[in-house]
């Protein structure tokens, strides 16, 4: 299995010169696994290019939450318009109703086609405490600590997993160690990093962690390889590429997540 990722950026795309290396788009990774089906994880601005390639005819859709960010290029997804095609989006009871959230999307005056008229056919499940089972692959959601609510998924298949977590904010106890159950042994941890510690202070509360939380998590966990995700709007490639310097001198097999780039599960 690889996830690739189609979309890196937290809060706001951020296309421009200075975004080219790592990338502009908000977040959507792509779960490549044996089968015809194909497996997403949330629906930022980077959704639009995988649906403009994605050839499945059964996809389905893994929200963390409805914040802009993770949800603003779903109704730019075409295979949701293409009644040929068998789309399940799923979420969590750890956020907001799913089904409100979507028509809300796309409700008048914010956009000119109705979510209840895509003409895919359509389900739309919330996630409970147990798996889901997508072919040979295992999905299964835990909560994050996030402002309006958020979870986080966990992939299995194989004896390989790999586990999702684009927003959360450290110093929840209870929901610190959720995330490290979560990422016990996993071959790959791709987690919210967006601000560096100096920047953490004046976001404290906005619902987002560091780089140094994320090697924290990721020692404590075992976890093999650590992807840091969410990048900052604010954050250009000359600042991921110091920050991905830093981070390795103290775990080395750290990456600094890129649009277009593909990683082995």
């Amino acid at each position: 299995m690889h996830l690739r990722f189609w979309g890196v950026r937290g809060s706001a795309p951020t296309p421009g010169p200075t975004t080219v290396e790592y990338g502009g788009n908000t977040a959507c990774v792509e779960l490549e696994a044996p089968g015809e089906e194909a497996i997403v994880f949330d629906g930022g601005s980077g959704i639009r290019d995988l649906g403009l390639k994605l050839k499945a005819r059964r996809i389905h859709l893994f929200l963390t939450h409805f914040h802009w960010d993770h949800i603003q290029g779903i109704p730019f997804f075409v295979p949701l318009y293409n009644p040929a095609n068998h789309v399940t989006i799923y979420s969590s009871r750890f956020s907001a109703p799913l089904q409100a959230a979507l028509t809300g999307l796309m409700a008048e005056p914010y956009f000119p086609v109705k979510f209840e008229t895509l003409l895919a056919k359509i389900d739309l499940v919330e996630l409970g405490n147990s798996k889901t089972q997508v072919g040979e692959v295992s999905v299964g959601c835990f909560e994050a600590n996030h402002p309006q609510g958020a979870c986080g998924y966990r992939i299995d298949s194989g004896g390989s997993s790999a586990v999702y977590s684009p927003d959360r904010e450290h110093g929840h106890p209870h929901l610190d160690q959720v995330l490290v159950e979560a990422a016990r042994g996993a071959s790959v941890l791709v987690v919210d990093s967006q601000y560096t510690p100096e920047e953490y202070p004046s976001h404290q509360g906005w619902g987002h962690s560091t780089w140094p939380e994320s090697i924290r998590v990721a020692r404590e966990a075992g976890v093999k390889r650590l992807v840091l995700f969410h990048h900052d709007p604010a954050h250009n490639d000359e600042t991921l590429r110091a920050i991905e310097t830093q981070a390795r001198r103290e775990f080395p097999e750290t990456y600094v997540a890129k649009e277009g780039w593909t990683v082995e599960i």
